[in-house]
């Protein structure tokens, strides 16, 4: 990592001062700092860094201006911001593991291809933060955001059954796999209708952990490594970003991450169906009754809303155990980005407890949620002349919660169930992250599971 934790306070380490807007005076500096700052117009401004001199061209700390003190991932902008070196919080932040996630993430850079580490930073783990929880958050986001990151040319079906073989057998879990035409022989019928186009087998990735008499809690991820849009193609510029279709596969491999290395007392289940939508010429059509595991029939109004169908397959088999918790994760609508934006993405549930949870966890970790309804009188909608059930609407409003209302027709038996439509990507760059890949709802959850099933 270009930011390193480390435990003890190196000898060499520099301040960095947090102050709020227009509290210079309340910030404790010393007085050299103080009037530098003032010679620079310094007052706190939100995310605002300014670097202090010392004798003889040495350095003597920074500020931070933390502003109103909203964000403390904002203090993500300090690895990059700040100069190599050592260097330590002057006063310990309100959040500490926070804050010292928001170090680590902010240094994170994609290096597969060529691009260059970001600085190398030491940075003394703040009082009262938990350096092994902040880096196993850290590391399983890295993964996600690593995973989304990579084009398809190496991130295909195949090798993210790799990954998640790499995965299970970094802590001891068990994976079967069903791959092309077995699809059909177990009854994945939309799961291999999707993917059969692809010159990548579609494939069910199923991975197990923890002991069997634990609490079931079962992640279904979306793993469309490439999304043409199938016959219905996208244009050109609708393409250029569908590597990431596979985010909520990549999201629910960071969650089940960190839930195996806290070793939480559940038995994890992780499903992913994992598909290329590609066009040839036995690529499912507009029009086409596809049956899902389910037995419900599906008429393809159109092709490019393909994620919803494999992880109906998924969330049937998933459904049929009836676990204590039930999650999946999907770049599954442009509908969602329209209503909410590319940082705040929409979870669907009927569980109120649940919802409440993740609303105060979202806050409590600043990794941003908003539940949206699953509103029943839109259900009419996806119907179908011909079949049970259409998979897309004919007048295109609320395409979000129309999607998650889809989704619930497989989902029956569970109670606590959530969807959540995430977008799995930063279109420009924040102070947490980089324009890239991006973990979105995963800390969230982490600490509602951690929180309702403990170690």
């Amino acid at each position: 990592m270009p930011v390193e934790l480390v435990e003890q306070k190196p000898e060499t380490a520099l301040p960095v001062y947090l102050v709020a807007r227009d509290a210079l005076d309340a910030a404790a500096l010393p007085p050299p700092a103080a009037a530098w700052a003032r010679a620079n117009g310094f007052s706190g401004d939100a995310g605002r860094v300014l670097v202090l001199p010392g004798e003889g061209g040495s350095l003597a700390g920074a500020l931070f201006g933390i502003g109103d003190g909203e964000s403390t991932l904002a203090l993500g902008a300090l690895a990059r911001a700040l100069p190599e070196g050592d260097w330590h919080f002057a006063s310990a932040p309100a959040q500490p593991d926070l804050a010292a996630l928001a170090l680590v993430l902010g240094g994170y850079v994609f290096t597969r291809y060529g691009k260059k580490p970001g600085k190398a930073l030491r940075f003394a783990l703040p009082e009262g933060a938990d350096a092994t929880h902040v880096r196993r958050v850290a590391d399983s986001v890295f993964l996600t955001r690593d995973l989304v990151n990579t084009p398809t040319s190496d991130l295909g079906p195949l090798e993210l059954e790799e990954t998640v073989r790499n995965l299970a057998a970094a802590h001891g879990a068990d994976i079967s796999v069903i791959h092309g035409d077995d699809l059909l022989a177990r009854n994945f019928p939309m799961i291999h209708a999707v993917g059969r186009a692809s010159t990548g087998a579609p494939r069910l990735i199923d991975m197990t952990w923890g002991p069997g008499d634990a609490p079931k809690v079962t992640l279904v991820g979306k793993g469309v490594c490439f999304d043409t849009g199938g016959l219905d193609i996208k244009p050109s510029s609708g393409m250029l970003l569908m590597k990431k279709d596979m985010g909520g596969a990549a999201n629910v491999l960071g969650l089940a991450s960190m839930i195996m290395a806290a070793k939480l007392n559940v038995r994890l289940r992780v499903l992913i169906p994992a598909v290329e939508n590609s066009i040839a010429g036995n690529a499912f059509r507009p029009g086409d009754v596809l049956r899902s595991r389910k037995g419900i029939t599906v008429e393809i109004g159109n092709t490019d809303a393909e994620g919803r169908l494999v992880l109906a397959d998924a969330l049937a088999l998933a459904d049929e155990e009836q676990p204590a918790l039930l999650v999946d994760m999907a770049t599954l609508t442009g509908a969602a980005r329209v209503a909410l934006g590319p940082d705040l993405p929409p979870f669907y549930t009927a569980d109120e407890a649940l919802a409440a949870d993740l609303a105060a966890a979202s806050v409590s970790v600043e990794d941003p949620l908003w539940r949206m309804p699953l509103w029943r009188p839109y259900d009419a909608k996806l119907s179908s002349k011909i079949a049970d059930i259409n998979n897309v609407t004919t007048d295109g409003f609320a395409g979000s919660i129309t999607a998650a209302l889809f989704l619930k027709r497989f989902v029956e038996k569970t109670h606590n169930w959530a969807h959540f439509d995430i977008f799995a990507w930063n279109p420009a760059d924040r102070p947490y992250g980089l324009t890239g890949g991006e973990a979105q709802g995963i800390r969230a959850l982490e600490q509602v599971i951690a929180g309702r099933f403990g170690a």
